[in-house]
């Protein structure tokens, strides 16, 4: 069911900083910032070789990923997305498993155009996971 590691997000306290360190410290190639209310952040990639990285800002403090920046000040890891050939059908599987899909268990719209749900961390050895339908 799980396909290949779509990314790893981070949450940063500055975009800008975290951007231009990626780019210039590290030579990647990055993009440009995009906001997304509906998700209450604003997000840029790092194009990797093999997967990408997503770098969140959250936009306001009702942001979801704006209590994770309050308890970890410098940011960080913030959740790990996972590719699947169909959304509905992983969602349901994981689901008999015992896993828990937070939100209303339906999918929304993410960031790079596809839909997406995200699975609670105590049921992933403490990390957040997202599900993307590729």
């Amino acid at each position: 069911m799980i396909g290949k590691l779509n990314h790893v997000a981070i949450v940063v306290p500055d975009l800008d900083r975290a951007m231009t360190t990626y780019r210039d410290a590290l030579g990647a190639t990055v993009s440009e910032p995009i906001d997304l209310p509906e998700h209450g952040v604003r997000v840029a990639f790092v194009e990797l070789p093999n997967t990408k990285i997503e770098l969140l800002l959250p936009l306001g403090e009702n942001s979801p990923v704006a209590k994770f920046l309050e308890r970890n000040v410098d940011g960080g890891m913030h959740h790990l997305c996972y590719e699947v050939d169909d959304i509905i059908t992983a969602r349901d599987k994981l689901v008999a498993a015992g896993a828990r899909v937070l939100g209303n268990g339906e999918p929304k719209i993410g960031a790079h155009g596809k839909p997406v749900l995200f699975l609670h961390p105590k049921d992933f050895c403490g990390t957040l996971v997202e599900i993307e339908q590729v």
